[in-house]
């Protein structure tokens, strides 16, 4: 069952960075952000993302405790990174909405955490998901979190032009006085 589990996290992990990287290379045939919000974009925005979570959360749980880390890393920073990265996601995700964040088109934010970082649900979900490598020290989680951060890095590379697009001079600003991540 682990091995099924780790075969299907990265391959959900490829694929993802894979449009990912099809959409840096070709912003005019992009995928994500994607060209139009319809009706069955969020069963493809959400549903890999709910399923590689859900299958990092499974790997942690038959992982448990396999690599040897101290517990005062495990349960110290783990904890608090999923923690703070929870609080961080679902405070502007409820700003912005769930189409917003699935790519429908918004306003531009420059408030709350965004006036810190231009991604910080990317660098939340980092935190959540390393927290859980973390917490689990779990070599399979490992394995899978690893390429799942590897798509939250790529993610704010294949919005850019996006957002250049839609908003102009207002996110040249924007970028200009405000980091990528930290």
């Amino acid at each position: 069952m682990e091995s099924t589990l780790i075969f299907v996290g990265l391959g959900i992990a490829a694929a993802t960075l894979g449009s990912i990287l099809w959409s840096i290379v070709y912003p005019e045939r992009r995928i994500w952000p994607p060209q139009r919000y319809t009706a069955i974009t969020p069963i493809l925005v959400w549903v890999p993302t709910f399923s590689l979570f859900g299958v990092l959360i499974l790997l942690g749980v038959l992982g448990w405790g396999i690599l040897v880390l101290p517990n005062w890393l495990r349960f110290g920073v783990g904890i608090p990174l999923i923690l703070f990265g929870n609080f961080v996601v679902w405070t502007e995700v409820a700003h912005f909405g769930l189409a917003q964040t699935g790519g429908a088109k918004g306003t531009l934010r420059t408030t709350g955490m965004y006036r810190y970082s231009r991604n910080p649900q990317y660098m939340a979900d980092m935190a959540i998901v390393g927290g859980w490598m973390i917490l689990t020290s779990s070599p399979s989680a490992l394995t899978v979190g690893t390429a799942a951060i590897l798509v939250l890095i790529a993610a704010p590379f294949a919005e850019e032009s996006w957002l250049k697009e839609l908003y102009g001079s207002e996110f040249e600003e924007y970028r200009a006085s405000t980091r990528r991540f930290l």
